[in-house]
C-alpha cells in the first residue's frame, strides 16, 4: 500500500528504528524505560497471517493484552476465511475500536505473507497451518518484524532447521519471537517448574504425558472435495494432512512434550513409537499414538494421545521424582506436597502480553529455538510411529532429509494426497 507523502518521513523513521533496535536499544535503556513508536506514541501496529479460528483468537488475544496495540494488516489463502474473520473481530466488543484493517490491507493468496510482513506493521501473528511456518517466519525475520508464531513450529526436519536459523537471525537483530506454547505463559506451569528446578520433587526419574480426547471434527470443519483441486481441498482441511499439520501428535501433543522438555530443560535423545489409524477416515493422519522419549541419564517419558470419540479422555503431565510427583497444572505430591491457589490469568492473552512487553521494553524474548526442539520430538515420535524403526536425536536434526513440501505451491497443481503410513513399510528419510 502507498504511503502518502506527508507520511514517508515518520513511517520509514519507525520502520528504521525498529530494524536497528539490536543495535541501539536494549543496551541503552534503563530498567522499565519503554520504547516510543510512531508519533511520539507507543503504539504496535500487528499484521495477522492465517486468518482461521486460531487466528481470529489469538488476535482478539494480541488486542485484549495491552493498550495501544491496533490491527492493521491480514492475509489468509482463501478470501471467504479473511472476511469472516474480519466480520468475527469487528463484532468483538472489547477489540472491534482496535481492528483497522481495510479492503487494501487485506491480502489473499500464496504471496499473502510477503504482503502482510511489507506493510506498516511492527509484529505479525503467525497463526497459518504449520507447513508454512519456517518460510513465513523468516520472511518476518528478515523483513524486521517481531512475530508470534503459533505451535507447532514445523512438520519435519527440514523445518525445524530453518526456525532454528530464523531465530538464531531473530537474535542478531534484537526480534521477538513468541510461541504459542501457552503453558509457558501459565501462572501455575511457572510455579511448578520454578519447584522442580529447585528439587522440590528430588531427581527426575521419568513421566508421561498425554493429550487423549476426542475427534476434532467438532473444532475443525471438513470440506468436501466438490470442484476444488487437490492443493485446495488439502489446504482447506490442512489438520489432516501430514503435510501441512505435521498429524496431531505434532499439531496438538507438542503442548505436553514441551511440558516435560522444560522439565527435564533437555530434549530426548532418542524415541520408540506406535500408533496407527482405528477408527479415522479423513485424510491421511493417524488417530492414536505411544510413544517413549528417552531424555539424558536415561530418563524415559510415556507420550501418548489420540482423536477417537467415546474413549477416556487425559490431557496433561505427570514428573515422577525420587521425592515426589509434579503435575502440571499445579499440583506435587510427596514430601513437599502443594498446590497452587494463586491467580491464573488468561495464558492465551498472557503470552501476547508478554510478547508485546518485551517490544516496548528493547529486551527480545526469542522462544524459537525451544519450540523447534519440542517440535522435533512430537516429529520423531510420528516419524517413529510411521516407519516402525527407533531413531536418534542427533540423526533427526543433522542426517534426515524429511521434507514434506510440495513440487510447487498452485492451487492448480496435481498433488494427490500422499497415502497413509504402513508401520515396516514406510521408509525413514
Amino acid at each position: 500500500m502507498k504511503r502518502r507523502a506527508n507520511e514517508k518521513t515518520s513511517e520509514v523513521s519507525r520502520r528504521d528504528f525498529l530494524k536497528t533496535s539490536a543495535a541501539v536499544g536494549a543496551a541503552a535503556l534503563l530498567p522499565g524505560q519503554e520504547r516510543l513508536f510512531a508519533r511520539g506514541s507507543d503504539k504496535i501496529r500487528v499484521g495477522l497471517i492465517g486468518c482461521g479460528g486460531q487466528g481470529t483468537r489469538d488476535t482478539i488475544s494480541c488486542l485484549k493484552s495491552s493498550p495501544n496495540v491496533e490491527l492493521v494488516a491480514m492475509g489468509d489463502l482463501f478470501r471467504d476465511r479473511l472476511d469472516e474473520s474480519l466480520g468475527e473481530l469487528k463484532k468483538e466488543g472489547e477489540v472491534r475500536d482496535k481492528v483497522k484493517v481495510t479492503r487494501d490491507t487485506s491480502f489473499v493468496g500464496f504471496d499473502a505473507y510477503k504482503k502482510v510482513i511489507a506493510s506498516d506493521v511492527d509484529m505479525v501473528l503467525v497463526v497459518t497451518p504449520p507447513h508454512f511456518h519456517p518460510e513465513h517466519l523468516k520472511a518476518a525475520i528478515e523483513g524486521g518484524k517481531h512475530v508470534f508464531m503459533e505451535k507447532p513450529a514445523t512438520v519435519d526436519p527440514a523445518g525445524v532447521r530453518s526456525i532454528i536459523a530464523s531465530s538464531e537471525l531473530a537474535e542478531k537483530k534484537g526480534l521477538s519471537i513468541v510461541a504459542g506454547t501457552q503453558r509457558r505463559h501459565q501462572a501455575s506451569y511457572i510455579e511448578i517448574m520454578r519447584r522442580i528446578h529447585k528439587g522440590d520433587i528430588g531427581k527426575i526419574v521419568g513421566g508421561q504425558c498425554y493429550w487423549n480426547g476426542g475427534d476434532m471434527l467438532g473444532y475443525w470443519k471438513w470440506y468436501e472435495r466438490g470442484n476444488m483441486s487437490s492443493m485446495e481441498w488439502q489446504c482447506r482441511n490442512w489438520p489432516w494432512f501430514t503435510w501441512l499439520s505435521g498429524d496431531h501428535i505434532v499439531e496438538q501433543h507438542v503442548h505436553n512434550l514441551d511440558i516435560m522438555n522444560w522439565a527435564l530443560q533437555a530434549h530426548p535423545v532418542q524415541v520408540m513409537g506406535m500408533g496407527g489409524r482405528e477408527v479415522r477416515d479423513l485424510g491421511n493422519i493417524y488417530d492414536h499414538f505411544a510413544v517413549e522419549y528417552e531424555y539424558p541419564n536415561g530418563v524415559r517419558v510415556l507420550g501418548m494421545c489420540q482423536q477417537i470419540n467415546g474413549c477416556h479422555t487425559r490431557v496433561g503431565e505427570r514428573v515422577v521424582g525420587t521425592k515426589g510427583v509434579a503435575h502440571g497444572h499445579g499440583v506435587i505430591e510427596g514430601r513437599r506436597a502443594y498446590k497452587y491457589e494463586g491467580k491464573s490469568p488468561n495464558a492465551y492473552v498472557q503470552e501476547q502480553a508478554d510478547l508485546i512487553a518485551s517490544i516496548r521494553k528493547g529486551r527480545p524474548l526469542n522462544e524459537g529455538k525451544r519450540v523447534a526442539e519440542s517440535t522435533m520430538a512430537a516429529i520423531m515420535g510420528r516419524m517413529s510411529a510411521y516407519t516402525g524403526r527407533a531413531l536418534k536425536w542427533d540423526w533427526a536434526m543433522n542426517a534426515s532429509k524429511l521434507d514434506l513440501s510440495p513440487p510447487r505451491y498452485d492451487f492448480w497443481v496435481d498433488f494427490p494426497a500422499r497415502p497413509v503410513a504402513v508401520p515396516g513399510k514406510t521408509q525413514l528419510i
